[in-house]
């Protein structure tokens, strides 16, 4: 998109120093011709005006680039920010939400002086401490310009100063909390922690914690501190070698040699365990587990509308074809000055925010690798569309939980709308498209639900359902290509431009005029900032097996928590309740990865199904919690017929129990005393086993059915009747010769 320029894009000016000019685009007249930029680098001076055509101009010969993303895009919710944060960010808008709601008027100077003053002025009227001065509120319009015109942009810079985690320098001046009773000559104030201190750390964490006695880190810092910290040594009335301390305000303190050691140690909980368990204990206990619409719109991205509806179309589960999931959900987000569809998301999820984020974050996705992964092939002239809007306009159903602070989506400055409830026709561009749509796909497709649905003796039209979420996805977007580049708009109003220019009414070719000549409402972010922050966020929880989302059975892992040992962590009980939630975001389409956004907002870890969760891999999360919830019936159904097996292997195991207390019963010598019963065991053992191998012996090509043939029992009883010198008694032989050495 090199032949255009929208808000918020990033250009780079190249020179011949190392530092080139980065400028933001911070508003483009309606007629396309000037453009106000600010270098978002500057330490001072305010926007200048460019001529877009200088600027497309050095885009297409190559001295100005277009960045992919922003340096000081953010991502950040109110929960994430402390009170101070939102304090001053709430100040700072309060103070110049007026002066940058005035476009283009704020961006020349002389509007701009009598504004900032005026501005000053009112803030300052009954104040007698605290007041406001020129100089503060250059800065915060310096910094929303800067940072992409968020009120988000004005969140201070704090996370930057923090130094958590970081070996802080040492001087004169004590760090750390004062201690309450410093003025006392036997406390004192303390000391910092040098380098010097350090080494005796390491030494002392070798010699006397990681070690298989398994001392405490108490015990370590005292043993650290009577052989490192001593100023003399005394001998007692015994000849015992003692220590003499140095005062107490100049040894380092328990908590500062805890603090270190968790700093430096804890990081490796593995080489830690080992040392003071060993490798097999490790890996036994600690190791992982593995009006009209076209109103208050000046051209593009001045308002999208967004809407949802019910297919008419009965769906089956790429799991099993033979499960009937029910009808999907379509959503669908339109411009409102092209007639475009922009975005686009189909479901299970009902009228929400969460399928509305989908939505979204596809109007700022690249068309053409959306298209491709369901397998069709086009060009990006075939749909232009990755670009937010100003403001979108949605009823309750839609926005139905939106994260929104003040009618605005944190982080990406769209404004929210809401038609009124019961009020259709406001958004009535949208429902009519939903018409259309269904037009479409009611001769074509299997499972689609006719108006004598439910009525008696009509077809079950569910029975007919043969097309998965992803087929009905694909037969939706060839619906769109086809609308947006060859329905014509039989019922568009072009105004009196439009007319000279001898615009078609298509939606494309309206898109592409608007955006030549009546561009400034669209703006660009990077795709992972717009998918950050309009995805679903979900709690998820460090385990031994790895990162598990709430209320399922899925596992992930990421490098950061590999890196850390996160697992082995978890495991060893070394996280607290606290380490171990994590706040998570992710698309519902694509259960492989979850996403960790970073404590500054501006980045994130990805994270991927461990090999225990491979089955879910490739599914969405609508079939994943089908399949959950099947399994689920499943186990409950086969409960009672478990128990109904279980009680008859109970009866069968108590019947054959019986049989041979019975048998066992009647055969028993009663004369015999239980002293004779339980002699000569080895003796019978022996005798039983000589006479089970006879039966128990293999026998190849056995011919059972040959009468001339010797039965095992004719064999058996032959055996019996021979004269008794004819068969070696080996049990007799055994017996006396044992008997023998007895008798010595």
């Amino acid at each position: 998109m090199n032949d255009y320029l929208f808000t918020n894009d990033l250009i780079e000016w190249k020179n011949s120093s190392d530092n080139p000019v980065i400028e933001r685009v911070l508003w483009i007249d309606e007629g396309y011709v000037i453009a106000f930029v600010f270098d978002i680098n500057a330490k001072l001076g305010f926007p200048q005006p460019r001529r877009v055509s200088e600027i497309l101009e050095a885009l297409s010969e190559g001295f100005v680039t277009k960045l992919p993303n922003d340096p000081w895009a953010r991502i950040v919710s109110d929960e994430d920010l402390t009170d101070r944060e939102k304090t001053h960010r709430v100040k700072a808008w309060g103070i110049i939400s007026s002066l940058v709601a005035q476009e283009p008027s704020i961006y020349y100077r002389d509007f701009r002086g009598s504004a900032v003053k005026q501005v000053v002025e009112n803030y300052n009227i009954g104040r007698n401490e605290e007041k406001l001065v020129e100089k503060t509120v250059y800065k915060y319009l310096r910094r929303f310009w800067q940072r992409g015109k968020t009120e988000n942009a004005l969140i201070p810079d704090y996370i930057n100063s923090s130094g958590k985690g970081e070996n802080k320098g040492f001087g004169e001046k004590k760090r750390g909390r004062p201690r309450k009773y410093r003025q006392d000559l036997d406390i004192r104030e303390g000391v910092n922690v040098t380098e010097e201190d350090r080494k005796i750390f390491r030494v002392a964490i070798a010699k006397y914690y990681n070690t298989p006695k398994k001392n405490s880190l108490t015990s370590a810092y005292e043993q650290m501190v009577k052989e490192y910290y001593k100023d003399d040594i005394r001998y007692d009335k015994n000849g015992v070698m003692k220590s003499i301390l140095k005062p107490i305000y100049e040894i380092p303190t328990l908590t500062q040699f805890r603090y270190w050691y968790q700093l430096e140690y804890q990081k490796n909980v593995k080489k830690t365990i080992t040392l003071r368990e060993g490798e097999k204990k490790f890996a036994l206990k600690h190791r992982a587990i593995t009006g009209t619409s076209q109103m208050e719109t000046i051209g593009p991205g001045s308002r999208y509308q967004i809407d949802a509806t019910i297919a008419d179309v009965y769906v089956v589960s790429k799991y099993n074809r033979t499960w009937i999931i029910g009808r999907p959900v379509i959503y669908v987000v339109i411009d409102v000055f092209s007639r475009m569809v922009v975005g686009v998301y189909v479901g299970l999820e009902g009228p929400s925010w969460m399928g509305a984020m989908m939505a979204l974050s596809n109007a700022a996705t690249d068309k053409v690798k959306f298209c491709k992964e369901y397998g069709i092939e086009i060009t990006e002239e075939e749909w232009l569309c990755h670009h937010l809007p100003d403001a979108i306009l949605g009823d309750r159903g839609e926005l139905l939980g939106m994260p929104i602070e003040k009618n605005f989506i944190p982080n990406l400055h769209v404004r929210i709308e809401n038609a009124a409830a019961y009020r259709a026709d406001w958004k009535g561009l949208i429902e009519r498209y939903f018409s259309i749509i269904h037009g479409h796909v009611k001769p074509f497709l299997p499972g689609y639900v006719d108006v004598d649905f439910r009525q008696r003796g009509a077809h079950d039209y569910r029975l007919d359902s043969r097309l998965d979420i992803d087929q009905f996805t694909e037969i939706i977007i060839r619906i769109i290509l086809f609308h947006n580049n060859h329905h014509h708009l039989d019922t568009y109003e072009r105004d009196e431009a439009m007319i000279a220019d001898d615009v078609r009414c298509f939606p494309t070719d309206l898109w592409k005029w608007g955006i030549t000549n009546r561009s400034g409402r669209l703006r660009t972010f990077s795709e992972d900032v717009v998918k950050l922050n309009l995805m679903p966020t979900e709690k998820a929880t460090i385990s031994a097996e790895g990162i598990k989302l709430k209320g399922k059975e899925m596992y992930y892992l990421c490098e950061k928590a590999i890196k850390e040992q996160w697992r082995e962590r978890a495991r060893s009980g070394l996280l607290s309740a606290s380490e171990k939630s994590l706040k998570v975001v992710y698309d519902i389409r694509k259960p492989n990865f979850i996403y960790l956004p970073s404590a500054d907002g501006r980045s994130f870890e990805k994270c991927f199904l461990t090999d225990s969760s491979e089955r879910y891999a490739d599914k969405n999360f609508h079939d994943i919690e089908y399949l959950i919830a099947y399994e689920k019936l499943q186990n409950q159904k086969n409960q009672g017929k478990e128990l109904q097996d279980k009680v008859d292997l109970v009866a069968d195991i108590e019947n054959v129990a019986t049989r041979a207390e019975k048998m066992t019963g009647d055969g028993s010598n009663s004369n015999s005393s239980n002293r004779q019963r339980i002699s000569g065991i080895r003796d019978k053992r022996s005798s039983e086993k000589a006479e089970r191998r006879v039966t128990e012996g293999f026998e190849l090509a056995k011919a059972e059915n040959n009468q001339d043939c010797e039965s095992p029992a004719d064999s058996k009883s032959q055996a019996l009747e021979q004269p008794k010198s004819l068969k070696p008694d080996h049990l007799g032989l055994l017996r006396q010769k044992r008997q023998e050495r007895k008798d010595g």
